[in-house]
């Protein structure tokens, strides 16, 4: 029953969400400045991982390939698969569904303890429209670029760890790459991570905006926030899956 509630005020808080901001000007700031915290601050890391990540794959796959009969191009392919189809979308989301989840949960609960909320909502503000909408439009429109990053630099990082071990050619890795290549992966990918941005927007603002309590209520909230929105994208990338790929 507290499962529906929660839900019910979900959609509820989606409502108020989704309604035409107040003053252009401030609200277009407010979308860029969220871009720089939840997109661009988060570009680093995603970088650092994807490369290793990369690397750690196509060398893994190298030394279980160890049959001389099956082709080495076989490395390529399966490093290029492996991000595209899960890496990029899937595990790099939920990464940033930690960082900027809680970051998003922690901002907008310490403004409800602190009643800042409360006060744009006397001055006739729709405070739900004006803290989350602009965080939706920044994760929305930029974590399809992040995606496409990861993936480029998973590749890269394959191929620089083939050339560093010397346990397959380079030629042989592009060869890889090149074969059964099928750009609608890389759509399905994109599609997810769209999926998946609207999630760590919107469900961590939930919880960061009907908290209740002080500071430590909110560093649940913001470890709660976390844990569900992983959840969420989780089962939401078992559906999309099926949907898209069956």
């Amino acid at each position: 029953m507290n499962y529906l509630k929660s839900i019910g005020a979900y959609v509820i808080m989606l409502k108020s969400v989704f309604k035409r901001p107040q003053k252009g000007k401030i609200f277009w700031e407010a979308v860029f400045r969220e871009i720089d915290d939840l997109g661009v601050k988060s570009v680093g890391i995603v970088a650092f991982i994807s490369f290793f990540i990369g690397g750690v794959v196509a060398i893994q796959t190298a030394l279980n390939l160890e049959d001389p009969i099956i082709p080495k191009d076989l490395i390529g392919f399966a490093t290029k698969r492996s991000m595209i189809l899960e890496f990029s979308s899937t595990f790099i989301m939920v990464i940033l569904a930690g960082k900027v989840g809680s970051y998003i949960t922690s901002s907008i609960g310490t403004m409800r303890v602190t009643e800042q909320i409360d006060a744009l909502e006397v001055m006739g503000i729709n405070s739900l429209n004006y803290l989350v909408l602009p965080k939706i439009l920044a994760t929305v429109f930029f974590y399809p670029f992040i995606v496409l990053l990861a993936m480029f630099l998973g590749i890269f990082g394959g191929w620089i760890a083939g050339i560093a071990t010397g346990l397959f050619k380079p030629e042989d890795y592009i060869a890889g790459i090149q074969l059964d290549f099928q750009p609608y992966l890389i759509s399905y990918s994109l599609i997810k991570s769209i999926v998946f941005a609207f999630l760590i927007a919107t469900i961590p603002s939930y919880f960061g905006y009907f908290v209740k309590g002080g500071s430590l209520e909110v560093g649940r909230a913001s470890t709660k926030a976390v844990v569900w929105t992983i959840v969420v994208i989780i089962f939401s990338n078992y559906f999309l899956t099926q949907m898209l790929l069956s």
